[in-house]
């Protein structure tokens, strides 16, 4: 219940922040535009706190928080009185229009920027790309990277570690050939590879483009040691603690995490006695194995989870940069999300990437929560990426998004007069049903991964 509360704060508070960096941009630029703002609003439905300023802008944050508007004077909304003709939105010269329109996904960006700013200010521990190892007749087991070997570079971008790597391998979906650069160990002579990537089929459903290729990234070994007990678990029942480390089930040694694992994963509900040493001592525990249900089929499963050994020396390493430095990094970031975010659009289009890519809110929130809990710079990680396709989204050309207003603008700037309305109204129209579509398959989506 904890673990969904927190998920549900944090998705309201980050989509609250995006909202509200969105709907400033359009009231930021409108107000330097001359267009009287009658109300800036973080969510709908009841006001939960309003206020006016001295140009008579309320100012409210309302019950739901699943967006916010900026309402703006506007004749074609409602009637305006003769003396604030000049004030309203459909009066301004179309340059200023597209201004005003614009500037909502343009701010989306800019807080991207700067959110990935504070981050690398901060700075961000990771893990440079080092393969463990390549799995048999997979897609890159034709190739030549050794083991241990260090991924510098995918394509045409260079990559620091496995985030830069998941991304520029996403990139490549659809096409026949990815060429890959890498060092040994001794990090002295960087050699190259090209593999052939036809036959790669990847399914955000069944694991991660690294997986799916055959990359085995490096990890520390796992130990028998528990790092964490699950409350109301079969383990917690038994009496297991963390620090414990696994001697013995039902008597027979345990070599490794992974023969703990298949011990209790096949013995679904049956009585199991644990021999653990703790504290130095050997103490014996009896209980039952609980079950767990995975695709359909019951599994064993005790609610406990391991520790790790520690990363060998270079392994980790901190993106932490000065200002100059993270105002740089952050930029080229927001500028590589954007472009992967317009390259994967296209590709849903020629179907090159399956409509089962999109998420929704589901997925959104519970990214949400999983960033927060990982700590503040994972959520401006998590915050600056959200934002990127929140911007992307709303320029896309469908009426009922800024994409779509500016697509009329546009138009009336080269043909010197207005889209009609019934051409306008028909779009509104056939934008709202294909937006919905796409949120249905996201939530849909969403659902089945649940």
């Amino acid at each position: 219940m904890l673990e969904f509360l927190w998920t549900v704060a944090s998705f309201v508070i980050a989509l609250g922040i995006l909202v509200a960096v969105h709907e400033w941009g359009h009231f930021w630029v409108a107000r330097r535009c001359g267009v009287k703002v009658e109300k800036f609003s973080i969510g709908f439905g009841k006001a939960l706190w309003k206020r006016t300023d001295k140009l008579g802008t309320e100012y409210v944050v309302a019950a739901i928080p699943l967006g916010g508007y900026v309402k703006m004077l506007d004749e074609r909304v409602d009637e305006v009185a003769e003396e604030d003709l000049p004030y309203a939105f459909n009066r301004q010269h179309v340059l200023k229009r597209i201004a005003i329109v614009a500037a909502g996904p343009i701010v989306n960006f800019l807080f991207a920027i700067f959110a990935l700013f504070i981050m690398y200010l901060i700075g961000l521990e990771t893990v440079k790309p080092v393969v463990a190892d390549i799995k048999p007749e997979s897609v890159f087991s034709q190739s030549n990277i050794s083991k241990n070997a260090i991924i510098t570079q995918v394509g045409d971008r260079k990559v620091a570690d496995w985030e830069d790597v998941n991304y520029e391998l996403i990139s490549h979906i659809g096409k026949d050939v990815m060429n890959i650069k890498w060092t040994e160990a001794n990090h002295v002579i960087e050699r190259s590879t090209v593999v052939n990537i036809e036959a790669w089929q990847f399914d955000p459903d069944k694991g991660s483009p690294i997986a799916s290729l055959g990359l085995v990234p490096f990890r520390p070994a796992v130990s028998k040691i528990i790092g964490y007990v699950q409350p109301d678990s079969a383990a917690d029942a038994i009496g297991l603690r963390p620090n414990d480390k696994i001697l013995r089930l039902d008597g027979t040694t345990m070599e490794n995490w992974e023969q703990i694992v298949g011990y209790v994963s096949s013995r679904a509900n049956q009585f199991v006695k644990v021999d653990v040493l703790r504290g130095g001592e050997t103490v014996r525990l009896e209980g039952s194995i609980g079950q767990k249900e995975v695709e359909g089929i019951v599994k064993g499963y005790m609610g406990f989870t391991p520790t790790f050994e520690a990363w060998p020396a270079g392994m980790l390493f901190t993106h932490q940069y000065g200002v100059v430095d993270a105002v740089t990094k952050a930029m080229d970031k927001t500028w590589r999300m954007m472009t992967l975010s317009v390259e994967m659009l296209g590709k849903l289009l020629t179907g090159d990437v399956s409509v089962k890519n999109l998420s929704g809110p589901i997925a959104i929130a519970q990214g949400a929560g999983m960033s927060a809990s990982s700590g503040l710079v994972y959520f401006l990680g998590f915050l600056a990426l959200i934002s990127v396709n929140l911007g992307i989204i709303n320029l896309l050309p469908l009426p009922v998004l800024d994409g779509g207003h500016l697509l009329y603008f546009v138009i009336e700037l080269f043909s010197g007069r207005p889209v009609p309305e019934s051409v306008q109204e028909i779009g509104f129209k056939v934008g709202g049903v294909l937006l919905l579509l796409l949120m249905s398959i996201a939530i849909f989506n969403d659902i089945a991964r649940l």
